[in-house]
């Protein structure tokens, strides 16, 4: 079926409070899809954000990101006093994420929210977290790191950075509070992202996830499960995740992430994996794997190395590890991110997954390239289509900074406007494709440049951070996407809902 749906990270949702969270501008964005005519709304990943605020850099793969945490529903709910937060200078530019201001605010309001449950308040568990057996790591790996000054796992001292267990049993004594404090933050999380996914799904609209194939290296991932990956008996990385150098970086990209030891993994059927995989299956409705290549074959670059000229590929699992997917969790929705240059051997593991890959317009006009697999003329059916990804530039942005071959190229393929917008242009061209599902940033819809560039890979700062303004989920903007999928025959099977208001506040 062809279907279509916009990239909106949640953080990128209007709100008075900082950042977007998941809220009534996160349901009046779900009416907006809907309203739309799109099938799904894709996510970036939701886990707790460290030092550079991305969200591929969490400190847990199975824990949701505080700062998502609506405070007007924690109010709603006997938890929170309006003016306990609204008081608060929670950034001062509405289109940009002020980390700093979180960080040093939105943990004292959760405290006083925290505090107070059990005293007759409103709350009531969507879904149940008791049991989950990420928790009890995650918690006192948060209240650790608070007794540290927030340092790395690597720095804290051995018995516990080496989790003996009696250091660990003297601090989970020590940090009884704190413990449970991290863990009431996470029921808050679930409770509200269950009751905010239940509502997507009842408007028709289906959550599509994202889950990056490493984890970071200061993370409860790594520091519970330090025998799952590539580490030293210090339990410092022996190499760490990367790519090597192109013709975009000459130094290549040096990640940092600690690597799986994929040996290790596969003598219990890859257990941590498959516990990864369910968990996010509980999140979303369907899963977008980010760098599957890595799978085939990985880039191994010394630890310590100050880029990533050094490294070299080594073997991945193989097609054995999604067979063991297949086994366990049986068939599931699962779309693999194979952009970059592809091996064939690459190719032969899609082909054998049977998972659609991902193509980006924005990559079909290099200049360089004269037969680009990512000209929608070149599409199977099943693949999913962007304009671009929250790694690229908006369309906007990108036409006036790709070199003036590729832009020609681009205006004469496309047949591009100026005045309808270039944006227009070059999504109809996805939306027209044969790709099952077209997938485009909000930011693109709403035809803005540069400025509203989520992510430049490689760069530090100024990341991670663009919002929408109050009003942006408009009626006339609904009505026209409606259209769009009407002609290129996207809608989905449902009746269209009336949109709520032409603002959401």
């Amino acid at each position: 079926m062809r279907r279509a749906g916009i990239l909106m990270p949640i953080f990128s949702l209007p709100s008075p409070w900082g950042v977007g969270t998941m809220g009534a501008e996160a349901r009046a964005f779900i009416d907006f899809l809907a309203a739309g005519g799109q099938s799904c709304w894709q996510i970036l990943p939701v886990g707790p954000t460290g030092y550079g605020d991305s969200p591929y850099q969490s400190y847990s793969s199975f824990a949701g990101n505080p700062y998502l945490i609506d405070l007007d529903i924690l109010a709603g709910w006997g938890l929170l006093e309006p003016e306990e937060y609204q008081s608060i200078d929670w950034g001062q530019d509405p289109q940009r994420v002020d980390y700093e201001a979180l960080y040093r605010n939105r943990f004292d309001v959760l405290r006083l929210a925290v505090s107070r449950l059990g005293r007759g308040d409103k709350f009531e568990m969507r879904g149940t977290l008791w049991g989950a057996d990420w928790l009890e790591d995650y918690a006192l790996f948060m209240a650790l790191k608070h007794k540290y000054g927030g340092v790395s796992w690597l720095e804290w001292p051995e018995e516990v950075r080496l989790r003996e267990p009696a250091a660990l049993k003297a601090a989970r004594e020590e940090l009884a509070g704190e413990i449970d404090f991290w863990k009431w933050v996470q029921h808050l999380f679930y409770a509200q992202w269950w009751d905010l996914k239940g509502y997507a799904n009842e408007k028709g609209i289906s959550i599509l996830g994202d889950l990056p194939i490493y984890v970071a290296l200061d993370s409860a991932d790594v520091w519970a499960a330090p025998d799952q990956f590539q580490l030293d008996e210090a339990g410092r990385p022996t190499e760490v995740a990367g790519c090597p150098p192109d013709g975009f970086t000459a130094d290549g990209q040096l990640w940092g992430n600690p690597l799986f030891d994929w040996e290790k993994m596969a003598e219990d059927g890859y257990s941590w994996w498959l516990k990864r995989i369910a968990w996010q299956f509980q999140i979303c409705d369907t899963l977008r794997i980010d760098h599957f290549r890595g799978f085939d074959a990985y880039y191994a670059i010394p630890y310590g190395d100050e880029t990533a000229r050094n490294g070299r590929w080594r073997p991945g699992p193989g097609i054995g590890f999604f067979r063991a997917v297949d086994k366990v969790l049986g068939k599931r929705d699962i779309i693999a991110e194979d952009l970059g240059f592809l091996t064939p051997s690459v190719k032969k593991l899609l082909r054998a997954t049977g998972y659609p890959g991902m193509k980006v317009l924005e990559f079909a006009f290099d200049s360089r390239d004269t037969g680009s697999d990512y000209l929608p003329h070149c599409y199977s059916p099943k693949c999913v289509v962007y304009a671009g990804t929250h790694d690229n530039d908006t369309i906007q942005g990108w036409m006036k900074s790709a070199p003036k071959k590729s832009v020609a190229y681009a205006k004469a393929y496309l047949r591009l406007s100026r005045r309808e917008g270039w944006h227009w242009g070059m999504m109809r061209a996805a939306w027209a494709s044969p790709a099952d599902l077209a997938v485009m940033q909000f930011q693109d819809v709403l035809g803005l440049g540069s400025e509203a560039r989520i992510n430049t890979p490689s760069t530090l700062g100024g990341n991670w951070q663009w919002r929408a303004l109050p009003g942006s989920f408009d009626e006339a903007l609904a009505q026209r996407l409606y259209q769009e999928m009407q002609v290129y025959q996207r809608l989905p099977k449902r009746k269209r809902p009336a949109p709520r208001s032409k603002k959401t506040r």
